[in-house]
Parts: structure tokens; C-alpha cells; sequence
């Protein structure tokens, strides 16, 4: 975990002389003290320390929410992306984006809104996939769990293909580029809209450590030990939904973050909860603000969505999981 913490401080310095506009590090280190010129201000507190934050709350929401997943279902390739949580929120976002004029989505209240929209997208489409994939005297079987996942998010990305075909050219534009995975909120405002979410439910999802460690045991194994299965099962998933559709309101769909993230702490810290949720949040916040940084820099002046790096990034370690999971 403090090897996760440091590499996150050294990429942060590095992602904070990353950029179109140069900064030396004798400059950024000016700037953060106070003593840089306007248009030094502008593009490091302005531009790029706000989408620096986002990405590290996006990657730790992300793969905490992964991470209880990948608990409750007792599948390790569990993931709110392929279970199409992020599919889900996304379709409740770009509904409200193709609806409502440009200049009210811009708005500081529908900031604040696009989280609770996302929440109610991604929390429908949980719903929707524990009914279908519960049965009464089976409970939830982990492969049932992740194929109707599967099913429902390809069901819904297909509904989201068929609605940008009926936005006009510049919407259109701005939500390929969401679905893509773009860091799209880069302001303080989303900052703001972000953070509660992750303040409350992170904390939560670690105090729920131990229920997640007996869940891990089986059904019927934590109810010997006198949990309460059910309802803990509905209170996590709920903390999963939310840090998983908070994080989406604001960057837009990338994936494999949930996926990588607890499989990477879980090398680091072994299978406990108490150490593998903080080290999943540090694990995720890294993969997310090296894939931020890369995508910024890579093709300069222009930028690649964050989400196609995530995705060149966690599709061969997915194809590997694939595989042990076969062996």
C-alpha cells in the first residue's frame, strides 16, 4: 500500500507537467506556493489539478466498487462495467444530455444532478439484474449473476447506440466521446459533485470489511456465522451502485478498472477486506491517473479518451483472467 501511495505522488507531479502548455517543474512548484503568472494559475488550478483529482476518485470509486462485486457475487471477473452497472448510469446521463438544452447541462445544478441520475440509471439496472439472475431456494449463483450482467449491459448499450443515431452532429460528438470513457467534467464543480459520494461511501465499504470477508465464504457459511445475508448483500451492492454511478456521471464509461484494481491488491495485500478495500481505492486511483496522464500526452495537442487506454491497459490482463479462470 505505501508502494501504491508514493507511485500515485510521483505520477501526480509528473501528470502536473504534463500538457499541451509546457510547465517546467521549477514553475509548477512557483505556482503551487503562490508565486506563478496568470496564465500559470489558469492552466495548472484551473485545467489540470481538477481532472488530476477527478481521475483519482473516478480509478478509487471504481475499483472499491469492483471490489465489493467481486465479494458478493464470489466471481473474480466481476465488475460494474461488464456487469452493466456503468452501462446503466451511462444510458440515464445521455438521456438527460440529448434532452435537456446544452446550456442547462452546464449548469451548476445539473452538476450536482448528473450523480443522482447516474445513481437512479445504474440502481434500476442492479435491480433488474439481481431479479432476473436470484432464484428463491439457489440465492444469487455467481455464473448466473455474470451472464445476465452481460446480457442486460449489451441490452442497453445497443439502446444507447440506436439514441446517438438521433442527436444532432455536436451531441452527438460530446457523447461518443463520453461512451469512449472521456474525463468530460474537469472543472472544481465536478470536483464538488464528486467527492460527497466518495467521502461517505468509501468509508462505509471499509467499515463493511468483515461482512464482505464472511459473504466471501458462501451463503451458507456467513449465515452460520450470523450474518445477515440478504440484507448486508442489498446494502452493499446499493454502496457498489453508487461509487460506481458517481464515478460515471463524471468521466464517462471506462472500464476494467473494478477489474483490475482488487486483482492487483489482491497480489499485493492477500484476500482480507480490511486491507484490500484501501488497497483497491489506491490500486485503482493509480491505474486511473497513469491512463489520464498517457491520454493527455500521448498524441498532443489532441487527446485520446482515458477510456480507450484503461481499455489497452486491462484487455490482455482480462484475457489472462479469462484464462486462469478456465485452467
Amino acid at each position: 500500500m505505501l508502494i501504491l501511495a508514493i507511485s500515485i505522488a510521483a505520477v501526480f507531479i509528473v501528470s502536473l507537467n504534463t500538457g499541451y502548455l509546457k510547465l517546467t517543474p521549477a514553475e509548477v512548484a512557483r505556482t503551487l506556493v503562490g508565486l506563478g503568472t496568470h496564465n500559470q494559475n489558469l492552466t495548472l488550478f484551473e485545467f489540470r489539478l481538477p481532472r488530476i483529482v477527478i481521475s483519482l476518485l473516478v480509478g478509487a470509486g471504481l475499483a472499491v466498487s469492483g471490489c465489493i462485486l467481486q465479494a458478493i457475487s464470489r466471481n473474480a471477473l466481476a465488475d460494474p462495467g461488464l456487469l452493466g452497472i456503468n452501462a446503466g448510469a451511462g444510458l440515464m446521463v445521455m438521456l438527460y444530455i440529448a434532452l435537456v438544452p446544452a446550456a442547462t447541462v452546464s449548469g451548476i445544478g445539473s452538476i450536482f444532478l448528473l450523480p443522482v441520475l447516474a445513481l437512479a440509471g445504474a440502481g434500476a439496472t442492479a435491480c433488474l439484474i439481481y431479479i432476473l439472475a436470484y432464484r428463491r431456494h439457489e440465492g444469487i449463483a455467481p455464473t448466473r449473476l455474470i451472464l445476465t450482467g452481460i446480457a442486460v449491459a449489451a441490452g442497453i448499450s445497443a439502446a444507447m447506440i440506436v439514441m446517438t443515431l438521433r442527436l444532432d452532429p455536436d451531441r452527438y460528438q460530446f457523447v461518443a466521446t463520453w461512451l469512449a470513457g472521456s474525463i468530460w467534467g474537469t472543472t472544481w464543480k465536478y470536483v464538488l459533485a464528486l467527492l460527497p459520494w466518495t467521502l461517505f461511501l468509501l468509508p462505509y465499504a471499509f467499515f463493511k470489511a468483515r461482512m464482505l470477508d464472511a459473504l466471501n465464504l458462501g451463503d451458507q457459511i456467513a449465515a452460520g456465522l450470523g450474518t445477515p445475508v440478504e440484507s448486508e448483500r442489498l446494502k452493499l451492492l446499493a454502496t457498489s451502485v453508487g461509487l460506481a454511478a458517481s464515478a460515471v456521471a463524471v468521466s464517462g464509461g471506462i472500464g476494467f478498472v473494478g477489474l483490475i484494481g482488487p486483482h492487483l491488491a489482491r497480489h499485493l495485500v492477500g484476500p482480507k477486506h480490511q486491507l484490500l478495500l484501501p488497497a483497491s481505492a489506491l490500486a485503482g486511483a493509480l491505474l486511473m491517473i497513469v491512463a489520464d496522464t498517457i491520454a493527455r500526452w500521448l498524441l498532443q495537442p489532441s487527446e485520446i479518451p482515458t477510456g480507450i487506454i484503461v481499455a489497452v491497459i486491462g484487455a490482455p490482463y482480462f484475457l489472462y483472467l479469462l484464462a486462469r479462470a478456465k485452467a
